[in-house]
């Protein structure tokens, strides 16, 4: 008889919890597990995953089981992606009896003043884990730091290096998180993720697709754009026809301890540090070169393009008589191009995507906070081009552009260019 050896730990400090577990098929055979409320033997993987304990104990625990985890499926299992805030804890709830939960731990910048903020800390992960115990119910965590790190965080780098303003959460949402927790709940056995993201999914032409929350004031549907419509029939956004206030007192109702947690920060690895500040730990030169104006003047020096953003006034430090706004970076040539606020204006915009529907009008939204602008639209080869009722201010390349018709994203792409 073939038998399989887990052995997981976890320290914080001076204080260090190891288990040792013997599995024959996914059945726990025998356990060295001190720290844990009863013991492991004879339980499945998914039956130890539920199993409460001293803290370190049970990080251990699930340090032993997570690479290795799967579960037979059952009908109705719902696994539900946990951040250790108030949200995906709704959702969890709403799920239980038959859930499971799930969280990634990302890369966090170890330098950052406020890790414990970050969605994805040690610390989210231990209150994730300890709201589904309260529940009784199994939680298991997926360490995906390194592939994190090189997926999200390193082409953030590399775009403000290249004069971009990159986008990384969306990077992580289309690219890497929901990729990832999918994947998780086909190994759990689950037939559906839940998260407790504030969206909806509706069905246009036969495809399902990501639309506005009910809530325009906490609607999250711009961050989730890049999500492959072909992930969406194992998805559903729980929390979607309400707003945080009803989330925040359904958890209060339950008597869950996150009900009156913190947001946590966007950019979760900048651990609450300015990204200019991570950037130059991450190797960006403070490298001086020329301010020019449009007509390629000479007006000043900066210490860095990288430092600046399409429509930054602020730190600029140029004496001028009437305002003067970043442009545009050329990182090859090291120059910040400054003009008067009217050189923001964009009504041309290309963009390398996706069209999930054929469209010739749509509402655009260019960043996660702005408003929503009527626009043209036309298929390229790589994407989509944009022509704008009205023109936009500090359109950035790097950052996403979203269409939306009728309140559901039909498609999403990097802003490449733009002109007047």
């Amino acid at each position: 008889m073939a038998y399989r050896e887990l052995i997981g730990d976890s320290a914080r400090g001076e204080e260090y919890a190891a288990v040792r577990l013997t599995l024959d098929g996914d059945r726990i055979v025998a356990a060295d597990a001190p720290g844990l409320d009863r013991s492991l033997e004879g339980l499945s993987l998914l039956e130890a995953a539920a199993v409460p304990g001293e803290m370190l104990a049970a990080d251990a625990l699930a340090n032993a089981i997570a690479p290795v985890f799967t579960a037979t499926r059952r009908a109705g299992r719902i696994a539900v992606a946990m951040s250790g805030g108030v949200d995906s804890a709704v959702a969890l709830l709403r799920a239980a009896p038959n859930a499971i939960g799930v969280t990634l731990r990302l890369w966090l910048d170890p330098a950052g003043p406020s890790a414990e903020r970050a969605c994805c800390s040690p610390d989210a992960v231990i209150a994730a884990r300890e709201t589904c115990h309260r529940l009784g119910l199994p939680h298991v965590t997926l360490d995906l730091r390194d592939a994190f790190r090189a997926i999200v965080v390193q082409p953030f780098v590399n775009g403000y290096a290249e004069g971009l303003t990159p986008n990384p959460c969306m990077r992580c949402n289309g690219r890497f998180r929901f990729d990832a927790l999918v994947d998780f709940t086909e190994r759990a056995g689950a037939d559906v993720l839940w998260t407790g993201h504030y969206a909806r999914i509706v069905e246009r032409d036969g495809l399902r697709l990501i639309a506005r929350g009910s809530d325009d004031a906490k609607d999250q549907s711009y961050m989730l754009a890049t999500v492959d419509p072909a992930l969406l029939d194992r998805v559903a956004f729980p929390l979607g026809d309400q707003g945080k206030r009803s989330t925040r007192d359904e958890a209060a109702a339950a008597g869950l301890a996150v009900a009156e947690r913190a947001e946590s920060q966007e950019a979760c690895f900048l651990a609450g540090d300015d990204y200019r500040s991570f950037l130059e730990r991450q190797g960006l030169d403070r490298q001086p070169g020329p301010i020019v104006n449009e007509e390629g003047t000479v007006l000043g020096s900066h210490d860095g393009v990288w430092r600046y953003t399409p429509g930054q006034r602020r730190g600029i430090g140029l004496a001028a008589p009437a305002p003067v706004y970043a442009l545009r970076s050329d990182a090859a040539t090291n120059t910040l191009v400054v003009g008067p606020h009217d050189a923001l204006e964009a009504r041309q915009i290309a963009v390398r995507g996706r069209l999930y529907l054929p469209v010739r009008r749509a509402e655009v939204k260019l960043r996660y906070r702005s408003g929503a602008i009527l626009t043209g639209v036309e298929a390229t080869g790589d994407g989509f081009a944009l022509t704008l009722d009205r023109p936009a201010h500090a359109v950035a390349p790097g950052q996403v552009a979203v269409l939306y018709v009728d309140g559901a994203i039909v498609g999403a792409g990097v802003i490449v260019g733009s002109t007047g």
